[in-house]
């Protein structure tokens, strides 16, 4: 369990507080597991997918990160952890995301030729065109 991130004693007990307890519906799981797994999505590239079983289920996870940043509940934790004077206007976490074409993961799609035409089932495969096939090989003169 070294590689997985958890709030310390001391990091929780700040953190506790200022969580909502305005719980409707079912009681929500393990607050601290799952804040442990959504900062460690986020320092590990954003994947929830990647997250490991430890900090529940992935779903749980993006769940609780996209509802509480609607609700502006990540904001207010900042701003409470930094200290009043200390709060900027805004809050941004940085990611970065770096999208290529498909053809360069090896994907479906990948480079292959394109037949235009559809070839005759004895004709052999040729790069040229069909009148230079058939004038023979051009000399050298």
């Amino acid at each position: 369990m070294a590689d997985y991130f958890w709030f310390s004693d001391a990091q929780w007990a700040r953190i506790e507080p200022l969580l909502p307890k305005d719980v409707r519906g079912k009681k929500r799981v393990d607050d601290r597991r799952v804040l442990s797994g959504i900062v460690h999505a986020l320092k590990c590239g954003g994947r929830w997918a990647d997250c490991a079983d430890v900090y529940g289920p992935k779903k749980t996870l993006y769940n609780r990160f996209v509802r509480w940043s609607e609700r502006g509940i990540w904001e207010s934790i900042f701003s409470a952890l930094a200290g009043a004077e200390d709060a900027p206007e805004r809050l941004l976490i940085d990611s970065s995301c770096i999208k290529v074409h498909r053809c360069a993961g090896g994907g479906k799609g990948g480079p292959w030729l394109m037949v235009s035409a559809a070839r005759r089932g004895d004709a052999t495969p040729s790069s040229m065109p069909s009148a230079t096939r058939k004038a023979g090989p051009a000399s050298c003169s």
